[in-house]
């Protein structure tokens, strides 16, 4: 508790005590189911304690996150106190991975107490509890058996309140949501001292989706407990769900070990090319926004964006004298540089899941009247995702300030993509862009320059991002040494210095070369032209002035 802020504590401490008197009533009520009380607790604690399980230590994939349809199913089951007191075995058991892990612990039980009571005060009072055991505003206008008949009795006599039932349970789930989700926002302004204006503290379709999904699931569980097959059913439901949670996580992880993978190529080139930092984030940005004004799907869309990204990952195949080369190029060094789209082609080939990346990665030095490089494609023959990959990087090009070149503002740099859009660029991801950035403006966010800063001033650096799907981990931040340094600026080259980027700026005129053959195996964009001979016609943009 000492190193929390003030703030903090005193918001523990409040909730703690907002817990206890939720959970009080069911030491005094007479009538507390006991046993199904107990079931449901063991239950969830064996959900929590699974992710903790030294035998299962490295099976248990990471960010499964919190298992709450159980403790839903208690809030549809028992009282709203009996059902608080069934989410503070599981949640003081959770795995805690940051300090001060006993106070994260207590936090949690708290807040899914709070929680669960919140839910279950809120399925009372929209009359859950009699359409559960068939006494709703539907079931008790239906003849015949089925109307008030008790649960348990007969598999005939019994039935739940459908669909009436799925309001309250629905409404309940929100009210669950709402509590854990204010909750995580006050602990966050507490602990971390962030204005409130800066928390998302409002709902989400990714925070309460979720949590529906669980509440369907602790309803189904409820009304196989309540039907005359009692705890074996029940538990025939919590399984499947169980598993899909344990398919969900691992599609998590895989996520996040692919975006991983990408931050690290990014950082690499970053750190060799220290003048065009953050270049390919912005890039990825502009290629987005391309894709989208496009109207290309969501997964093209963001194969589209990670090309953007990676575009010059090639370049850490190319020398780094000459990336940072003082004065003009020679040819011969042009021709080195000018390898760099094959080199990173090279580098993520074997990366299945960027797909139609590799394509941009290859040819986004082509042009479209066939004077581009590696292969002299021309038109229809550069993949899609190049000819927007193309756009952005050139106007990225434009519009950032580099040791060598001031930035253009953005609509003069519109203007030259405009102006040679027929000959180096495709003609509609150019007005795409202007479309874009004419409805939205041009906002680049770039978080390389924190991530390099990092790495630049020692160990330590900002806390991973937290779990979704439930109060598990990001619940309560607030440790001094878990908030990375601010990001200072990039330090400036020397006086002087050239970064050699390569983005197709319009306007510049290197050297002339010969494209290079197109290999028989081709890159997944069907073939290309055969061998060129003799110097390419018209200029081609590049970096030497």
């Amino acid at each position: 508790m000492r190193v929390l802020p003030p703030a903090a504590r005193v918001l523990v401490v409040c909730a703690v005590l907002v817990a206890s008197v939720c959970v009080l009533p069911t030491a005094l009520r007479p009538d507390t189911p006991w046993p199904t009380l107990s079931l449901l607790a063991a239950l969830y604690l064996g959900c929590e304690s699974v992710r903790i399980c030294p035998r299962l230590a490295g099976r248990v994939p990471e960010g499964i996150g919190t298992f709450f349809p159980v403790v839903l199913a208690a809030v549809f089951l028992l009282p709203p106190s009996a059902a608080a007191l069934v989410a503070v075995p599981g949640a003081l058991a959770g795995p805690v991975v940051r300090r001060p892990a006993g106070v994260r612990r207590v936090w949690h039980a708290a807040q899914q107490a709070t929680a669960a009571w919140a839910a279950g005060r809120t399925y009372g009072l929209l009359g859950g509890p009699a359409a559960l055991d068939g006494r709703g505003p539907v079931a008790s206008g239906m003849p015949g058996p089925s109307a008030g008949g008790a649960p348990g009795a007969d598999p005939i006599a019994w039935v739940a309140d459908f669909p009436y039932l799925l309001l309250p349970a629905a409404v309940a789930a929100v009210a669950f949501c709402v509590v854990l989700t204010l909750l995580d926002g006050a602990i966050l302004v507490a602990a971390e001292r962030r204005p409130p204006a800066t928390v998302r503290v409002g709902l989400s379709v990714r925070s309460l989706a979720p949590h529906c999904v669980h509440g369907l699931a602790g309803l189904m569980m409820a009304v196989m407990w309540r039907s005359p097959y009692g705890l074996p059913a029940a538990l025939l439901v919590l399984l499947p769900m169980y598993i899909s949670c344990w398919v969900f996580a691992q599609y998590h992880r895989e996520r996040t070990a692919h975006q991983a993978t990408i931050r690290a190529l990014v950082q690499a080139v970053d750190i060799k090319d220290r003048y065009t930092r953050g270049h390919s984030e912005r890039v990825g940005q502009a290629s987005a926004m391309i894709a989208r004004e496009l109207g290309m799907a969501d997964d093209r869309m963001e194969a589209v964006r990670i090309a953007g990204i990676l575009h010059d990952v090639g370049k850490l195949g190319v020398p780094t004298r000459l990336l940072r080369k003082d004065g003009p190029l020679t040819p011969e060094e042009r021709r080195i540089i000018e390898l760099h789209p094959e080199y990173g082609h090279e580098m993520v080939r074997g990366i299945g899941f960027l797909g139609e990346a590799r394509a941009a990665i290859l040819h986004h030095h082509e042009r479209v009247d066939g004077s581009g490089y590696p292969y002299g494609l021309r038109g229809e023959q550069i993949p899609v995702s190049a000819r927007v990959v193309a756009v952005a990087d050139s106007f990225d090009a434009m519009t950032s300030t580099r040791s060598y070149s001031r930035a253009r503002p953005v609509p003069v740099a519109l203007a030259e993509l405009e102006r040679c859009a027929g000959t180096q660029f495709d003609p509609a991801m150019v007005r795409a862009l202007v479309g874009a950035i004419g409805r939205e403006g041009w906002h680049p966010v770039v978080t390389s320059d924190e991530d390099l800063q990092v790495i630049g001033d020692g160990p330590g650096g900002p806390a991973g991002p937290g779990g979704a799907g439930g109060p598990a981990e990001g619940a309560l931040p607030g440790l001094p040494t878990q908030g990375g340094p601010s990001a200072a600026p990039a330090e400036p080259g020397p006086p002087g210095g050239r970064s050699r980027d390569d983005a197709p700026e319009p306007g510049r005129a290197p050297g002339r070369r010969t494209p290079r053959v197109r290999p028989a195996t081709g890159t997944g964009t069907g073939p290309g032209p055969g061998p060129r001979t003799g110097p390419r016609p018209g200029p081609r943009p590049g970096t030497g002035p």
